[in-house]
């Protein structure tokens, strides 16, 4: 197997884990998402290390955290994927899951633009007019609603800030995600002092890691129902390309979708289906058009071959 096809084939893993990962979050739908999001990180933070630990590689963060651009960086990704992580735990927590899903469907479409201006990918125009349709059906949405879908654009624009990111660590994926983890770590740490030691509770009552054993290993799990994901991703993330990373993306938002209204039986009506049918179309355009393109550059290689083995 190629490095490319064993990229798309961990995004795949990744994808079908984070698009029934609400299900996982619905039962922790009494917890304020700060506090989840809290435990989510340090537990991370603990099986990153386990892993590392049993690899002997745990020096491999000191050299990462001792380069500045690489710290940075990772820094940089943390608050990306931690404030995407907020929004989707919030939105299932408060039954907007559906919006949740509009996000990562939007993201594909992001990543094309992200690509594009920050790293200086061509696109044909048929990429471009699909970038538009999601606009509009955004436009639509928000005309309809009387809101704009914020917890969608939210979502799609800091994950695909932080797959952009991703990109630009000198550092494997397990190394670079426990970096970030660590990082981020002493920000945890406060928040669940305060909510244990002086009672914050913004989002409702909380302190309940050690008062309830449920709750507590269900937070505890947090830590490899994210780590896996995300280690899967990073690896994906440097074995190919950033558009076919934004199309297997589409999984995820398939099944978190079917997860809202099927199982959780959030409200769609018609201005969401409006909005849904655009974004969908647009998807269909934007995957015809890349299937277009790697099949024109096999060919190429391909006929590149040829002629070489031709000229020996």
């Amino acid at each position: 197997m190629s490095e490319g096809a064993r990229g798309v084939a961990a995004m795949v893993v990744a994808c079908t884990i984070w698009g029934l990962s609400a299900i996982y979050y619905k039962l922790l739908d009494h917890v304020p998402p700060l506090e989840v999001l809290a435990h989510r990180t340090l537990w991370s933070l603990v099986f990153f290390g386990g892993v590392l630990w049993l690899q002997g590689r745990l020096g491999e963060i000191g050299r990462v955290l001792g380069a500045g651009r690489s710290a940075a960086l990772a820094l940089a990704a943390g608050l990306f994927i931690s404030a995407n992580w907020f929004f989707f735990i919030w939105s299932v927590q408060t039954e907007r899951a559906v919006e949740a899903s509009l996000g990562y469907y939007i993201f594909p479409l992001v990543a094309v633009a992200l690509g594009a201006i920050v790293l200086g990918e061509r696109h044909a125009p048929v990429k471009w007019g699909a970038v538009g349709l999601a606009g509009v059906a955004v436009a639509l949405l928000t005309w309809g609603l009387g809101v704009a879908p914020w917890v969608s654009l939210a979502i799609a624009l800091t994950f695909g800030g932080y797959g952009l990111v991703k990109r630009w660590i000198a550092a494997g994926p397990v190394v670079s995600v426990a970096t970030e983890m660590l990082l981020l770590a002493p920000l945890a740490l406060v928040w669940l002092w305060g909510v244990h030691a002086l009672g914050w509770a913004p989002f409702g009552t909380g302190a309940v890691f050690g008062a309830d054993t449920r709750d507590t290993l269900l937070l505890m799990a947090s830590g490899p129902l994210t780590a896996g994901p995300l280690i899967l991703f990073s690896f994906a993330s440097k074995r190919a390309t950033y558009a076919t990373i934004g199309l297997v993306q589409y999984l995820n938002p398939t099944l978190q979708f079917f997860v809202a209204t099927l199982l959780f039986r959030e409200p769609f009506g018609l201005w969401q289906a409006l909005a849904f049918a655009l974004i969908w179309t647009a998807l269909v355009i934007y995957t015809a058009a890349s299937l277009r393109q790697s099949s024109a550059a096999r060919s190429a290689e391909s006929r590149a071959a040829t002629s070489s083995t031709s000229v020996k």
